[in-house]
Formats: structure tokens, C-alpha cells, sequence
């Protein structure tokens, strides 16, 4: 059974990163800090060759894959932009401390999104559905490697929701411009929704492993 190997890679750093705003579908570039890190990351780190990226569309993240992946085919996929937190955007916790709105939202649940936002539930769903069209493509095209450049949400609700081994959500952390490595068959995928995580990637030996 041909088995996928899929990189998944949080973007690069912004302005509103360091500020520490919620920026989930504001479409904000790579900060000159983020893009000199990404440069930097690809000099000393071996993040290999893909035949495909599936790229967020916000910019950010198609920054990140020029860089990162500037000789590959890429490809924007609508599903794997960052969560919509509604009117939360591009505001701080600071800003929102005393907004009771927040206080509920902070409480967590798959149905409690933020005012005008979009929920945990709908985020999961789209994640089993972007993962759903890349894994077909990547059969149909006869792929066996690929990069997908997202946001830290996205790739946290993948691994939490659809990874195995199972680890604590602490663990499924990744700075700018890293992120973990995925390996799945079709099989695997359409009797369990699931994948097996590898590891963090690139490693931090710079071997890819």
C-alpha cells in the first residue's frame, strides 16, 4: 500500500504575531522579522523537496511557501485558512480582557464560537474536509510528498482531531516556519480518518527525519 508523506508548516511571523493579536482571517504579510527567520530557517535547516504545496490563501502563508518551497507547484486551498474569530479580529487579549463575549468564548467548546466568528466544530470539519481533497489529489496526481503552509490553529485542530499517536495539546506547538511531519495511506485514511505523526519537522539536526 503506496503510503503520503505531507509536511505540515506554520507561516512565518507577523507584526500582529508579536503584538499578539488574534489575526485569524485578517489578511496580514510576513512581518521584515518573519521573513528574514524564514531565510534564515532554509539556510540552516533541511526542509527537502515536495511535489505539491497546498498553501493557505491569506498572505502570510503564501509568503511563507515562496521561501520556503519556491521551486514547487503550489496551489491555494480556501479550507486551510486560520479560523475566523470574528469580532475578536485583530484585537489583543488587553483589548478584549473585560468584553464578557470573551469570557464565554475563552470557556472553550466545539460550539461556542466568538460574536460574528466561526466555531471549533466548523474549523474541524473543514479540516477533515481540506485533508479529505489533498490526499485525493495526491493520490490521482500519483504524489508521494508534499507541504501543506497554514496556521498554527489549523495544524493543531489536524493533529489533535485526526493524529495518532494521541499527545497533549502542548505538544502539538510549532514556531514560525516549522511545524510536523504526517505519514498516511488511503486505506488508513478512509477506515479511520486518521494519520500517523512522524515527528517535528524539520528536525531540530536539520536531517528531515
Amino acid at each position: 500500500m503506496k503510503g503520503y508523506r505531507i509536511k505540515l508548516i506554520r507561516h512565518g511571523m507577523t507584526e500582529a504575531n508579536t503584538e499578539g493579536r488574534y489575526i485569524g482571517i485578517t489578511d496580514t504579510p510576513l512581518s521584515a522579522e518573519g521573513v528574514k527567520q524564514l531565510y534564515d530557517k532554509a539556510d540552516r535547516l533541511e526542509y527537502g523537496s515536495v511535489q505539491k504545496v497546498y498553501v493557505s490563501p491569506l498572505k502570510r502563508c503564501r509568503q511563507t511557501a515562496d521561501i520556503l518551497f519556491h521551486e514547487a507547484f503550489t496551489v491555494e486551498l480556501g479550507l486551510l485558512a486560520e479560523m475566523d474569530f470574528g469580532d475578536f479580529e485583530n484585537k489583543t487579549a488587553e483589548e478584549l480582557k473585560n468584553d464578557p463575549a470573551y469570557a464565554k468564548w475563552l470557556e472553550g467548546g466545539l460550539d461556542n464560537p466568538p460574536p460574528h466568528g466561526e466555531s471549533a466544530r466548523d474549523v474541524v470539519n473543514r479540516c477533515y474536509e481540506a485533508l479529505n481533497i489533498i490526499i485525493s489529489d495526491m493520490m490521482y496526481e500519483g504524489f508521494t510528498e508534499a507541504a501543506i503552509v497554514t496556521h498554527s490553529g489549523i495544524i493543531m485542530n489536524m493533529l489533535m482531531c485526526f493524529g495518532v499517536p494521541k499527545l497533549t495539546p502542548a505538544a502539538y506547538r510549532c514556531d514560525f516556519g516549522e511545524g510536523f511531519e504526517i505519514s498516511i495511506t488511503a486505506s488508513m485514511w478512509q477506515r479511520s480518518g486518521a494519520f500517523e505523526l512522524m515527528g517535528q519537522f524539520p528536525a531540530a539536526d536539520g536531517s528531515g527525519e
